[in-house]
């Protein structure tokens, strides 16, 4: 028996029902596909993709090919036929209907909810199943379309979940669609052109698409690199708190009582200005920069600031709380404890108020590191190219911020700080909390997107990404069969179809964007590939290991306690002046 068949059979004779298809229904769903061989010469075999079910295809001379099923559950000639663990696997629900249970059948949820010892059982199988889509370790990188030593020992690279299309292709996904990709601007123009604001169907407000900006800053490339280039370690590491490099992270602190640099303006506390501190930093990037933040994209966007300057002041503050305890302490012990404890508040605030309002999950989601502890969960992580991609949530900004009456254009308060100087940094973030954010969707991207939606389509095509049903398939959904399919309605449908001719040619990032989200943050697609690589990030930080997650980490009672209670209503309300009342990442009536 295989390790798999073992897996299937020890969750079918250990589990309750429930259980069983929370820890299983996340995983890859195998279709089997009527074999049709490739009639195509001239070019590589592999661009046909003949093997199935994630089965690995390898050219022979650019006449033939092989594929390797080992690992895949299948086997034949293209990975088609089941293994006898995989028909029983194939028997449970898929994503699309655990995700349907997950996010309805209140009743249900709130008797799980009820019992905590229950709660945790089913969030520990949920957040295995998830990081299971996410390969340790990885596979693949944008330099080869095979497995390289180099994805794994060059941690400069984003690792891919799928490899790029081969180069020597008749179509730039391999051999369906057009032989071109379709222009820019047109798709700009029918697909993605804001005609009229679309709201987010969840009543998501722009707090919410700012804390997803914020923490993605840890992932994202770092300046004059191409987009298979990346900086930053691969977990979540609070590297947007703290810096990447160990200059800029000495550069950052004051050097007294652990704390960050800071100054006073008008009675509260804000990073302090680099014009006052030349050797803030060596980098250029940074010294070009009005603020000393860990990130110089902080310095020029009011929203992003806000979390640099509330996360500052969150460090601040809990300084203050350990030298309460530790008045014997250094600067140094203060600083590194200080950071272990807000790197645990990040993790937890991203999971229990994040990924909770993201999935829409009626499961109260357990922040317990310790549930995953002695499981098959590896705590490590690479960041995925198309995790990148992914969370450019264009569609979620604005038109206008009303701020005490005064409205500003989305240029004003997403790309200088005067809106939050001249109103207040308390009540910008009021704006932000009554902003209903748009909706992830087709035709909602505003003006002045336009250049970072042509960059994230360039990017993509450069990196060569598989389409987006190879992308459903890889992370356990049924792959579309039809345009109509793919959107929820016909007149999408047929602009897509104009355009790719086939639905298996449908490009990843419009893929995305174009698929129905019924009453969803967005489409499951997105959801499902979300979810995953953002739970692995999470329980990747170090903090959340066996040897790290202990009281003595984190100070003590003092800094376990405070990781204990975080929650994203805390972690403002104990940094702003004035009162805040129900804060969230729903619109504040």
């Amino acid at each position: 028996m295989t390790g798999k068949e073992a897996k299937v059979w020890t969750a079918i004779l250990s589990s309750s029902v429930a259980v069983l298809v929370l820890s299983t229904s996340y995983r890859f769903v195998n279709v089997i596909l009527t074999e049709e061989a490739s009639e195509l010469s001239g070019y590589d075999p592999c661009c046909d993709y003949p093997c199935q079910n994630l089965g690995v295809c390898v050219s022979d001379k650019f006449s033939d090919y092989t594929c390797d099923c080992v690992g895949t559950g299948y086997y034949g000639s293209r990975c088609t036929i089941p293994e006898v663990g995989t028909l029983f696997s194939n028997l449970i629900p898929d994503a699309t209907s655990a995700y349907g249970l997950l996010t309805s059948h209140d009743w249900l949820w709130n008797l799980i909810n009820g019992n905590n010892d229950l709660r945790d059982q089913f969030s520990a199988q949920l957040y295995l199943s998830l990081s299971d889509f996410t390969d340790s370790p990885p596979a693949f990188e944008s330099e080869h379309t095979f497995i390289t030593g180099n994805v794994f020992y060059n941690k400069s690279l984003f690792t891919r979940s799928l490899p790029p299309v081969p180069s020597r292709c008749p179509t730039p996904m391999g051999t369906k669609g057009p032989k071109e990709y379709p222009d820019i601007d047109v798709l700009m123009n029918k697909l993605f052109a804001r005609k009229e604001f679309i709201p987010d169907p969840q009543n998501s407000n722009l707090l919410f698409q700012y804390y997803a900006l914020h923490f993605g800053r840890q992932f994202v490339q770092g300046p004059g690199t191409g987009p298979q280039l990346f900086r930053g370690t691969g977990e979540m590491d609070a590297s947007h708190i703290y810096g990447t490099e160990e200059k800029d992270r000495q550069a950052l602190r004051s050097g007294i009582s652990g704390k960050l640099r800071s100054q006073i303006l008008n009675g509260e506390e804000f990073p302090a200005i680099l014009s006052d501190e030349p050797d803030t930093s060596t980098s250029q990037q940074v010294k070009n920069q009005t603020f000393a933040l860990a990130d110089p994209m902080f310095s020029s966007s009011p929203g992003l600031f806000v979390f640099a300057t509330i996360w500052l002041r969150e460090h601040n503050r809990v300084c203050d709380e350990l030298l309460k305890v530790h008045s014997d302490w250094d600067d140094q012990r203060l600083y590194e404890t200080a950071r272990m404890i807000v790197s645990g508040e990040v993790v937890k605030i991203t999971l229990v108020d994040f990924v909770q309002h993201l999935s829409q999950y009626k499961l109260d989601l357990s922040f317990n590191p310790e549930l995953l502890h002695g499981t098959r969960f590896q705590f490590h992580n690479r960041i995925h190219a198309e995790f990148n991609h992914l969370f450019d949530w264009h569609p979620f900004v604005a038109d206008y911020l009303l701020i005490n009456e005064a409205n500003y254009s989305v240029k004003e308060y997403s790309s200088s700080l005067d809106p939050l100087f001249n109103e207040g940094m308390d009540k910008f973030i009021e704006a932000l909390l009554k902003t209903r954010a748009g909706e992830i969707s087709a035709r909602n991207h505003g003006e002045s997107m336009y250049p970072f939606l042509k960059e994230a389509l360039k990017a993509s095509r450069d990196m060569r990404f598989q389409g987006i049903n190879a992308y459903r398939r890889k992370f356990g959904l049924r792959p579309f069969s039809t345009f109509e399919d793919l959107t929820g309605e016909k007149e999408t449908a047929a602009v897509l179809e104009e355009m790719y001719g086939d639905v298996d040619a449908v490009e990843y990032y419009v893929g995305l964007l174009m698929e129905s989200s019924d009453s969803s943050i967005s489409g499951l697609t997105m959801m499902n590939m979300a979810l995953a690589w953002t739970v692995k990030s999470i329980f990747s930080n170090p903090v959340c290991s066996h040897l790290y997650w202990k009281p003595s980490t984190f100070g003590g009672k003092v800094g376990w306690d405070i990781i204990q209670n975080a929650s994203l209503q805390k972690l403002f309300c104990q940094n702003m002046r004035t009162h805040c009342r129900d804060l969230a990442f729903t619109v504040l009536p």
